[in-house]
C-alpha cells in the first residue's frame, strides 16, 4: 500500500524495542539474583534443571535415596534450564536471564505483529512493543524459574511465525517453523497444542498482502468434489503444522512411554489438576488435593495421576452441575487479579519484598491490565462498527435480526467495560470474546495480531475452567492481548467496511485490510525462539 511506512524505520523500531524490553527485564534480575531464591513450583524446577545439568535426566531423589523417573511438571522449561546449567553453572541467575532474552523476545514479537496490524502507523506497533516491553506485571516476573512468561513469549512467536506464513502463502516452511515453535511451547505448557491448527488457519484463511476485498474476488467453487478438493488444500498445511509440533514432543512421548508404565504426551499432572478442579469445597484456585479412597493405595506417578483422572471424570459425571458451577470461581482465580510477580517475590524472601511492596506492584499491574482490558473492547467495539457512509443506501435494508446485534454488541461492550472497572474483571475478557464471535467468518480475515490473541484468551479460559485457576496463568494472554489493545490506537479503515458491510446482510462475513500489511523483516527462527 502507498500509505504504509517504510520497512526500514520499522526494523530499527523492532531493534529499539527488544533492546528496551531486555533492559527493563536485565535490570530486574541485576537486583534480584542474589535475593530471590526459587520457591513454589520453581524449586522443583531449578532441582530437575540441576539433575539434567548433572547428566541424570530428569529423575527425582526422594528422602530415602530412591531415584524414580518422572514426568509430573513438564520438560521444557527445566529441560531448557538445565541445558543452560550445564554450560554455565547452577545458579538461578542463569536461569532469569534466559527468561529476560525470552520476554525480550516476546515484546519484539508483538512489534512486528503490530506492523503488519497496523500498516499504516508505526507509532502504532511502537506503542504496542513498548507497552509490552514495559508490562509491569510481565517484567518484575523475569526472576520467577516459572513458565508462564515463557510460555507467553514463545506463543508470541508462534503468532509471528503465522503472520510470515500468511504473507508467504503458499510456501510451507513458515507453517513448519510455526509447528516447531508451538511444539517449543507445548514441552514447556502442554495445552499450547491446541494452538498449532488454530494459527495455522489463521494463516490460511486471512488475507495475504495485496489480496483483493472479499466480495471482490472470485465465487467460491461449486460442486461436492470441488469443495472437497479445496477443503483438502486447506487442511494439508494445517496438518502439517500439527505434524512439525508434535515431531519436536515426540522423543519425550517415547520417554515417557518407556520410563513412565504408560504414554504421555508430555507431562502426567492432567489427572491432578482434573481432581483439584472438581472438588466442590474448590475456591477455584489450587488447593491441596484430597486423594480418593480409590488411589490411596497407587504410589506410581503415573498410575496416581490416571486414577485421579478417572476419580475426576466419575464425580464429573455424577455431578455436573456442581462442576460447572465451579467454573466462575475458576475464571475469577485466573482473571480477577494476577499478582503473580509481586506473590512470587514475597514468597521467596518476604524480606527483601514485604506485604506492603507485593500490594503495591500489585495494584500497578492490575490498572495496567485494566487499561489493557478496556482498550482491548474499544478496538473489538470499533472493529464491528460500520464506518459513517460505508452502508450507503443500504442502510434501510437493514433488519430488525441485524439492529439487534448491533444491540448486543453494545450491551457486550457495556458490560465487559463495567467488569474492567469492577473486581470480576473474568466477565470482561468473556465479554471481549463475545464481541469478537458476533463478527463471524469476518474474524478470520482480521489481523493475526487479533485472531492469536483472542484465540490464546479463549484457550486460557476454557483450560482453566475445565482444570483450576490462578492468577499465573493469565500472564500467557497478556503479551498479545496487551498488543490488540495498541490496535484501538490505529485508524480504522474504510476498505474493509466498504467490502464487509454488504457481506454481513447474508452472514457470510467480510475482510479486514488491516491484515494486509506491508513489507516486513525477516521471520523469526525456531532456535531464536
Amino acid at each position: 500500500m502507498s500509505g504504509d511506512a517504510p520497512a526500514a524505520p520499522r526494523r530499527r523500531d523492532g531493534v529499539a524495542i527488544f533492546a528496551l524490553a531486555l533492559a527493563a527485564r536485565v535490570a530486574v534480575v541485576a537486583w534480584a539474583a542474589g535475593r530471590f531464591p526459587p520457591t513454589a513450583d520453581a524449586t522443583y524446577y531449578q532441582r530437575i534443571a540441576e539433575r539434567i545439568a548433572a547428566g541424570l535426566g530428569y529423575t527425582w531423589l526422594w528422602p530415602d535415596g530412591v531415584v524414580t523417573y518422572a514426568a509430573h511438571y513438564p520438560v521444557g522449561y527445566p529441560g531448557a534450564v538445565g541445558a543452560l546449567y550445564a554450560l554455565v553453572g547452577t545458579h538461578p541467575a542463569g536461569a532469569m536471564l534466559l527468561n529476560a532474552v525470552l520476554g525480550a523476545l516476546g515484546a519484539l514479537a508483538v512489534h512486528r505483529l503490530a506492523a503488519r496490524a497496523a500498516p499504516r502507523s508505526r507509532a502504532v506497533a511502537a506503542l504496542a512493543g513498548a507497552l509490552v516491553a514495559l508490562h509491569p506485571g510481565l517484567v518484575a516476573y523475569t526472576p520467577a524459574l516459572m513458565t508462564e512468561g515463557v510460555t507467553g513469549s514463545l506463543v508470541a512467536c508462534a503468532a509471528w511465525a503465522s503472520a510470515w506464513a500468511r504473507e508467504r502463502r503458499p510456501a510451507l516452511a513458515p507453517l513448519v517453523v510455526l509447528g516447531l515453535l508451538v511444539g517449543m511451547a507445548t514441552l514447556v505448557r502442554p495445552q499450547t497444542l491446541v494452538l498449532a491448527p488454530v494459527f495455522a488457519g489463521l494463516a490460511l484463511l486471512g488475507p495475504a498482502p495485496g489480496d483483493p476485498p472479499r466480495s471482490s474476488g472470485a465465487p467460491a467453487p461449486r460442486g461436492r468434489a470441488a469443495q472437497a478438493a479445496r477443503a483438502a488444500r486447506r487442511a494439508a498445511p494445517i496438518l502439517l503444522t500439527v505434524i512439525a509440533a508434535l515431531l519436536v514432543c515426540a522423543p519425550w512421548t517415547a520417554r515417557n512411554c518407556a520410563r513412565m508404565d504408560r504414554c504421555a504426551l508430555v507431562s502426567v499432572n492432567g489427572g491432578w489438576n482434573l481432581l483439584i478442579g472438581a472438588d466442590p469445597a474448590s475456591t477455584g484456585a489450587w488447593s491441596p488435593i484430597q486423594v480418593p479412597e480409590a488411589c490411596r493405595d497407587v504410589f506410581d506417578e503415573a498410575g496416581k495421576d490416571a486414577c485421579f483422572g478417572r476419580e475426576a471424570r466419575r464425580f464429573i459425571v455424577e455431578h455436573p452441575g456442581t462442576w460447572l458451577g465451579l467454573m466462575p470461581r475458576k475464571l475469577a482465580a485466573t482473571f480477577d487479579y494476577c499478582g503473580a510477580a509481586g506473590w512470587y517475590l514475597h514468597a521467596s524472601n518476604p524480606a527483601a519484598f514485604s506485604e506492603a511492596a507485593k500490594v503495591a506492584l500489585g495494584a500497578v499491574e492490575t490498572a495496567f491490565e485494566r487499561a489493557v482490558l478496556l482498550l482491548a473492547l474499544v478496538w473489538a467495539l470499533r472493529r464491528s462498527a460500520p464506518a459513517p457512509g460505508a452502508l450507503g443506501g443500504r442502510a434501510r435494508e437493514l433488519s430488525l435480526a441485524h439492529r439487534g446485534l448491533a444491540l448486543a454488541r453494545l450491551a457486550l461492550f457495556a458490560v465487559g467495560v463495567v467488569a474492567a472497572l469492577h473486581v470480576h474483571a473474568w466477565v470482561g475478557y468473556l465479554a471481549l470474546l463475545g464481541l469478537a464471535l458476533l463478527e463471524g467468518r469476518a474474524l478470520l480475515r482480521a489481523p493475526v495480531l487479533a485472531g492469536a490473541a483472542l484465540a490464546v484468551l479463549a484457550a486460557t479460559a476454557l483450560t482453566h475452567a475445565v482444570f483450576f485457576g490462578a492468577g499465573r496463568y493469565a500472564l500467557v494472554v497478556f503479551p498479545l492481548l496487551t498488543g490488540l489493545a495498541a490496535l484501538a490506537a490505529a485508524r480504522q479503515d474504510p476498505e474493509r467496511h466498504r467490502a464487509g458491510a454488504p457481506r454481513a446482510m447474508d452472514g457470510s462475513g467480510s475482510g479486514g485490510a488491516g491484515a494486509a500489511g506491508s513489507t516486513v523483516s525477516a521471520p523469526p527462527s525456531a532456535s531464536g525462539a
